[in-house]
């Protein structure tokens, strides 16, 4: 693991499509199961907040979690959004194998290629990390509560300093290799939030915070999307 220190060295957001793109069939083929964390928020939310609603995965991958808003009761249909098509492969090759449907789109987690007010349930974990700067991470917040129905309802996680392998309190931008079969390195971005961080992220963007916790070392938040800013008369945005 390394630290990237400094704006020259992020990498773009289209490296780390292609850093995914490469590792998707051995990366997915250790992702089988749904974590405990998700499993919670969405048997808590089920039946969904409303009846014909959307479900969204935003960084579906190979679409555990996508697989759990699926048997939500409500929840009509099931969008996956991420931007790996190898990743999106292995997604739709589960949902044949497992029997559920899932619309798989791929897309930016800052820019969701959905309509506003739309989604009643949302799981957006382990992916907002990736992304390289804290302009992109606030913008993708903002885009979850722009696409969230006003009673919808999201889970949103990243990786925290607050795991046992980092001894650093303050948030950083690292890199953390993944081994692919024959031993070839490949090193993945990830913004390593301090848990005081991810929260004023949170309050600073359109999504109203609800509540959140550390769990195995991630911070996990429920949040809504009535936080949004409105326009007043003069056309000027308040919160």
């Amino acid at each position: 693991m390394a630290d990237e220190d400094g704006d020259g060295s992020r990498p773009k957001r289209a490296d780390v499509r292609a850093t995914y793109d490469r590792i998707a069939t051995h990366f997915a083929a250790t992702r089988e199961y749904a974590w405990p964390e998700v499993e919670s928020f969405v048997s808590a939310q089920d039946p969904a907040p409303s009846s014909d609603g959307v479900g969204l995965d935003v960084g579906c991958g190979n679409c555990r979690h996508a697989e759990l808003l699926a048997d939500v009761d409500g929840i009509e249909s099931v969008v996956g959004v991420d931007a790996s098509r190898g990743l999106l492969e292995t997604g739709r090759a589960r949902a044949a194998d497992r029997g559920f449907e899932v619309e798989l789109l791929e897309g930016d987690a800052a820019s969701l290629p959905l309509a506003a007010d739309t989604v009643s349930l949302a799981v957006y974990v382990a992916t907002l990390h990736h992304l390289p700067t804290r302009e992109t991470r606030v913008a993708s917040l903002d885009e979850l509560a722009r696409v969230l129905a006003p009673d919808g309802r999201a889970l949103v996680s990243a990786w925290s300093t607050a795991h046992d392998r980092f001894d650093r309190t303050e948030g950083f931008d690292t890199t953390v290799e993944w081994t692919l079969p024959g031993g070839t390195p490949v090193d993945r971005f990830y913004h390593i939030y301090a848990p005081d961080e991810f929260e004023a992220d949170l309050r600073n963007s359109d999504l109203d915070l609800l509540e959140w916790e550390l769990s195995s070392g991630n911070c996990y938040a429920t949040v809504s999307g009535s936080n949004r800013r409105e326009t007043d008369d003069q056309g000027t945005n308040r919160l």
